[in-house]
Protein backbone atom coordinates (compact mmCIF):
# COMPACT_ATOMS: atom_id res chain seq x y z
CA UNK A 1 0.00 0.00 0.00
CA UNK A 2 3.23 2.63 0.54
CA UNK A 3 0.92 5.72 1.02
CA UNK A 4 2.49 9.15 1.79
CA UNK A 5 0.34 9.47 4.81
CA UNK A 6 -1.54 8.12 7.22
CA UNK A 7 -4.65 9.74 5.56
CA UNK A 8 -4.13 8.63 2.46
CA UNK A 9 -3.15 4.87 3.88
CA UNK A 10 -6.55 5.21 5.71
CA UNK A 11 -8.09 6.28 2.54
CA UNK A 12 -6.77 3.25 0.68
CA UNK A 13 -7.57 0.96 3.17
CA UNK A 14 -11.04 2.05 3.00
CA UNK A 15 -11.40 1.51 -0.84
CA UNK A 16 -10.00 -1.91 -0.22
CA UNK A 17 -12.67 -3.10 1.96
CA UNK A 18 -15.13 -1.60 -0.30
CA UNK A 19 -14.16 -3.52 -3.22
CA UNK A 20 -13.95 -6.34 -1.37
CA UNK A 21 -9.66 -6.77 -1.00
CA UNK A 22 -9.31 -7.93 2.43
CA UNK A 23 -5.53 -8.90 1.82
CA UNK A 24 -4.86 -5.15 0.85
CA UNK A 25 -6.75 -3.43 3.61
CA UNK A 26 -4.42 -5.99 6.10
CA UNK A 27 -1.46 -4.65 4.72
CA UNK A 28 -2.72 -1.17 4.84
CA UNK A 29 -3.99 -1.64 8.66
CA UNK A 30 -0.81 -3.24 9.35
CA UNK A 31 1.30 -0.43 8.09
CA UNK A 32 -1.51 2.24 10.17
CA UNK A 33 -0.14 0.41 13.16
CA UNK A 34 3.35 0.91 12.66
CA UNK A 35 3.52 4.21 11.91
CA UNK A 36 1.26 4.67 15.15
CA UNK A 37 3.70 2.61 16.97
CA UNK A 38 7.20 4.81 15.30
CA UNK A 39 4.96 7.96 16.33
CA UNK A 40 4.16 7.05 20.24
CA UNK A 41 8.23 5.35 20.17
CA UNK A 42 9.50 9.15 19.26
CA UNK A 43 7.12 10.99 21.34
CA UNK A 44 8.30 8.42 24.53
CA UNK A 45 12.42 9.19 22.57
CA UNK A 46 11.59 12.96 23.11
CA UNK A 47 10.26 13.27 26.29
CA UNK A 48 13.27 11.01 27.75
CA UNK A 49 15.49 13.34 26.44
CA UNK A 50 13.31 16.31 28.20
CA UNK A 51 13.84 14.25 31.75
CA UNK A 52 16.89 13.92 31.21
CA UNK A 53 17.98 17.07 30.21
CA UNK A 54 16.83 18.68 32.69
CA UNK A 55 18.34 16.36 35.76
CA UNK A 56 21.49 16.57 33.72
CA UNK A 57 21.25 20.75 34.11
CA UNK A 58 19.98 20.35 38.00
CA UNK A 59 23.32 17.89 39.10
CA UNK A 60 25.21 20.47 37.05
CA UNK A 61 24.15 23.70 38.16
CA UNK A 62 22.65 23.67 41.81
CA UNK A 63 23.19 27.32 42.00
CA UNK A 64 20.27 27.34 38.71
CA UNK A 65 18.20 25.03 40.26
CA UNK A 66 14.44 26.43 39.40
CA UNK A 67 10.70 25.78 40.39
CA UNK A 68 10.72 25.40 36.32
CA UNK A 69 13.10 22.82 35.96
CA UNK A 70 11.49 20.95 39.24
CA UNK A 71 7.89 21.34 37.08
CA UNK A 72 9.35 20.36 33.48
CA UNK A 73 11.07 16.95 35.36
CA UNK A 74 7.63 16.05 36.65
CA UNK A 75 5.77 16.82 33.22
CA UNK A 76 8.38 14.88 31.41
CA UNK A 77 7.82 11.96 33.95
CA UNK A 78 3.82 12.03 33.79
CA UNK A 79 4.10 12.18 29.82
CA UNK A 80 5.86 9.62 29.71
CA UNK A 81 3.68 7.78 31.99
CA UNK A 82 0.77 8.37 29.69
CA UNK A 83 2.35 7.55 26.64
CA UNK A 84 2.93 3.97 28.50
CA UNK A 85 -0.55 3.77 29.46
CA UNK A 86 -1.71 4.34 25.85
CA UNK A 87 0.55 2.17 24.30
CA UNK A 88 1.46 -0.92 26.72
CA UNK A 89 4.42 -2.25 24.44
CA UNK A 90 7.09 0.89 25.24
CA UNK A 91 7.65 -0.85 28.60
CA UNK A 92 10.88 -0.40 31.00
CA UNK A 93 12.49 -2.54 28.68
CA UNK A 94 11.92 -0.30 25.62
CA UNK A 95 13.18 2.64 27.17
CA UNK A 96 16.30 0.83 28.90
CA UNK A 97 17.40 0.20 25.26
CA UNK A 98 17.33 3.37 24.04
CA UNK A 99 18.84 4.97 27.22
CA UNK A 100 22.47 5.46 25.81
CA UNK A 101 20.94 7.47 22.73
CA UNK A 102 18.72 9.64 24.70
CA UNK A 103 21.45 10.40 27.67
CA UNK A 104 23.82 11.52 25.01
CA UNK A 105 21.41 13.59 22.87
CA UNK A 106 20.24 14.86 26.44
CA UNK A 107 24.10 15.49 27.58
CA UNK A 108 24.58 17.64 24.51
CA UNK A 109 21.28 19.43 24.86
CA UNK A 110 22.05 20.12 28.56
CA UNK A 111 25.04 21.54 27.76
CA UNK A 112 24.05 23.67 25.32
CA UNK A 113 21.91 25.23 27.01
CA UNK A 114 23.88 25.87 30.15
CA UNK A 115 27.08 27.12 27.63
CA UNK A 116 29.46 24.61 30.10
CA UNK A 117 30.23 21.50 29.73
CA UNK A 118 28.53 18.83 32.27
CA UNK A 119 30.56 16.01 34.46
CA UNK A 120 27.67 13.72 34.70
CA UNK A 121 28.73 10.79 32.75
CA UNK A 122 25.73 8.66 32.89
CA UNK A 123 21.95 8.57 34.87
CA UNK A 124 20.55 5.89 36.75
CA UNK A 125 17.23 4.98 36.77
CA UNK A 126 16.26 6.42 40.21
CA UNK A 127 17.75 9.76 39.39
CA UNK A 128 15.59 9.89 36.28
CA UNK A 129 12.19 8.44 37.35
CA UNK A 130 12.32 8.55 41.03
CA UNK A 131 14.28 10.89 42.64
CA UNK A 132 12.36 14.14 43.90
CA UNK A 133 13.80 17.56 42.71
CA UNK A 134 12.92 20.51 45.30
CA UNK A 135 14.30 23.73 45.13
CA UNK A 136 14.10 23.74 48.57
CA UNK A 137 17.10 21.60 49.30
CA UNK A 138 14.58 18.20 49.70
CA UNK A 139 16.45 16.51 46.65
CA UNK A 140 17.39 12.98 46.60
CA UNK A 141 13.98 12.02 48.75
CA UNK A 142 11.88 9.41 47.14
Amino acid sequence: MASSSHYQTAVAVEAAIDRGDLADAKIGIEELIDALARSEKRALRSQLIRLMTHVIKWRTQPERRSVSWCSTIRSARYEIAEIQEDTPGLTRTVIKAMWDHCFKRAKTEAEMEMNQKSSVERLTWGQVFDQEYDVNGQNGKK
